[in-house]
């Protein structure tokens, strides 16, 4: 048995709709939670930490988790694609886009505790969770950790442990080479980036999937070298229930030609 909700430390919100109709709520244990405002940037400090997230849209709620090194941004045309009939919660992880990046040690359980206290932020009690690469061991930490947060996942081009990184292969060449070249516009600090990744590296929950009992879809590349398509498999083994959404292409073929593919499977799950 899973243990109840931990203790989660004190959470302040900061919020400021980015757009007319816009709906920001701030609530945590049934209170409305004092706000400041700073401009046009929304964030809540949860965990210690501040982190900048964004609400959009009515409906049932959605919240949506990014992989290593990405943001809310990497998002946007899935975000506005779900709040057409959802109310979606979407983040930058601590380390990334314009959330805090302390140096220093970073846990997998700790950034399911960052996702819990946004979701009291936010007012949304078990939303349908899609974590994309780093952001689904995420999701599959919050659930398993608590397990009464979650109504549903989503989880794609991601695994229940991280594959090992060897040199020369086509994973070393993402993750180690090309993942640290600098981006002009708001680029991830390099320390930032290796904490995100030391928080994962002996990652491995695969003993445990047999506790989720919630609705799940397993969506993936068949071409993914980042994260093998083989560990697509092992999470539809694994969840009790768990459907199998194939695609075409690799790691990021979701955020962009199978953009639509990802949009559909998270829509078929919460109808």
């Amino acid at each position: 048995m899973i243990g109840p909700i931990r203790h989660l430390p004190e959470i302040t919100a900061l919020s400021i709709p980015r757009r007319p109709g816009a709906r920001l709520s701030a609530r945590g244990e049934g209170k409305l939670l004092p706000l400041r405002q700073t401009g046009s940037v929304t964030t809540a400090r949860v965990n210690g930490i501040e982190l900048y997230y964004e609400l959009h849209g009515r409906g049932p709620a959605v919240t949506v988790i990014p992989g290593l090194g990405a943001d809310t941004r990497m998002f946007s045309p899935i975000v506005t694609a779900l709040a057409q009939r959802h109310q979606v919660l979407v983040f930058d992880p601590r380390g990334a886009g314009r959330s805090e990046k302390p140096d220093a040690r970073y846990s997998a359980e700790e950034m399911a505790d960052d996702t819990a206290g946004l979701l009291d932020v936010a007012g949304m009690h078990a939303p349908m969770v899609i974590g994309y690469s780093m952001g689904g061991r995420i999701a599959l930490s919050l659930i398993l950790r608590h397990p009464e947060r979650v109504r549903g996942l989503l989880l794609a081009a991601t695994s229940a442990r991280t594959p090992p990184t060897r040199p020369l292969t086509r994973r070393w060449l993402m993750m180690d080479v090309l993942g640290r070249i600098r981006l002009p516009i708001d680029p991830q600090p390099r320390y930032a980036r290796q904490r995100q990744r030391e928080a994962f590296r002996n990652f491995d929950c695969s003993d445990r999937l047999g506790q989720i009992r919630v609705p799940t879809t397993v969506i993936h590349g068949r071409d993914d070298h980042v994260t093998p398509y083989a560990f697509a498999l092992e999470l539809q083994s694994g969840i009790p229930g768990a459907r199998l959404v194939p695609v075409k292409g690799g790691h990021f073929s979701l955020l962009t030609t199978q953009r639509s593919r990802l949009i559909q499977a998270a829509e078929a799950l919460d109808g």
